[in-house]
């Protein structure tokens, strides 16, 4: 079979010719002959499969520079790269809409992630970080203050550093200061300047591996928390009795997870069960979760990196957070679990009580 036009090419690999002539010039389908006088394109049936690829990979809104990486890899590592691609899309389309439910809600008046709170309430509070069993150092960072509870888990040779800086990045809010409508956005922007500076540094230092952070954390502001969440690490709620987890990993096995396509045991040894699709220090766009949250007299919050939720079955967790009264033993109880667990990981906790003044 010889050369196709450019019109026939066009209609058996449903991408238009205009679209043809922009992937030429970029050099993700050149064309298989170029008539020197007329410049007119010619294919070869060969070239149909990588076009159709192409246009399969365009309709689920993939980035050209994304699909030309994709174009260059073999069937299965193509096969992981347009699943981590969803897996990004899902959970962006997830914080869009929980984001826009917020708004509905709050516009309308009715704002129910922002009770008024009748009583003064404060918070007590203790945060521990320990290396593990496994690892020669430790990249986690763990912080609690009166006004700031946080978690981070960096990875990569700049982990350690990157973890640092998205914590000292929230350090600086005055929560005092800061208007409670504009308190999100305040948080959001913070978030967005520790990724610009663990982008930079990364760049910087010419790592190999990719450097970064994931990032859970929690503004008092006296009445109300304000959660901000990226990646793996988690929040978790004691209320009542009950735990209930308040964040969403963005990892590619959650998203798995989401569309039913793995069961939740199957996701406890998937090969990729640590792999991120969210995380500060990858380049703009790392955009988090972020909401209220309501307090309550008696509450009790966990926050830690994956080096507890990953090694420690949930019912333990829940154990000791029920069990032990004050955040000090609680945060030195969790630890000793996770490595007495193999510590395979860094480990990282914050536990924090809402509680009456004074108490």
């Amino acid at each position: 079979m010889g050369l196709l036009t450019i019109g026939t090419f066009a209609k058996a690999s449903r991408l238009s010719p205009k679209a043809l002539r922009l992937y030429d010039e970029l050099g993700l389908l050149p064309p298989a002959r170029v008539d020197p006088a007329s410049g007119y394109r010619f294919y070869a049936p060969d070239q149909l499969e990588r076009a159709r690829l192409v246009a399969w990979l365009r309709r689920l809104g993939m980035p050209l520079a994304r699909i030309q990486r994709v174009c260059a890899l073999d069937a299965a590592a193509a096969a992981q790269e347009i699943r981590v691609f969803w897996a990004q899309v899902e959970t962006d389309t997830a914080a869009r809409r929980d984001l826009a439910s917020f708004l509905v809600d709050h516009l309308s008046g009715k704002d129910p992630d922002m009770p008024p709170i009748a009583e003064p309430l404060t918070i007590r509070y203790a945060a521990l970080s320990d290396r593990g069993q496994v690892r020669e150092s430790n990249q986690d960072t763990a912080y609690a203050g009166p006004r700031l509870l946080a978690v981070a888990d960096g990875f990569g040779g700049e982990g350690a550093p990157a973890s640092a800086a998205a914590v000292e990045a929230l350090k600086l809010l005055r929560t005092d200061d800061i208007p409670a409508d504009d308190l999100l956005n305040v948080l959001g922007d913070a978030v967005e300047q520790a990724n610009r500076s663990i982008t930079s540094t990364s760049r910087q230092t010419r790592s190999t591996a990719a450097d970064g952070t994931t990032l859970t954390a929690m503004l008092w502001t006296g009445s109300r928390l304000a959660l901000v969440h990226i990646g793996d690490c988690r929040a978790y709620l004691l209320r009542d009795g009950g735990l209930f987890r308040i964040t969403h990993d963005h990892t590619v096995v959650q998203s798995m997870l989401d569309e039913g396509s793995i069961s939740p045991e199957e996701a406890l040894s998937h090969p990729q069960r640590s792999m991120l699709v969210r995380a500060l220090g990858a380049g703009p766009g790392a955009s988090p979760d972020v909401r209220f949250q309501d307090a309550r007299r008696g509450d009790r919050y966990l926050l830690c990196s994956d080096g507890l939720s990953a090694v420690v079955a949930t019912e333990a967790i829940h154990r000791v957070l029920s069990d032990t009264r004050r955040p000090e033993q609680a945060v030195r109880d969790l630890v000793a679990l996770a490595n007495g667990s193999g510590g395979p990981d860094n480990v990282s906790c914050v536990v924090a009580d809402i509680v009456e003044p004074g108490r």
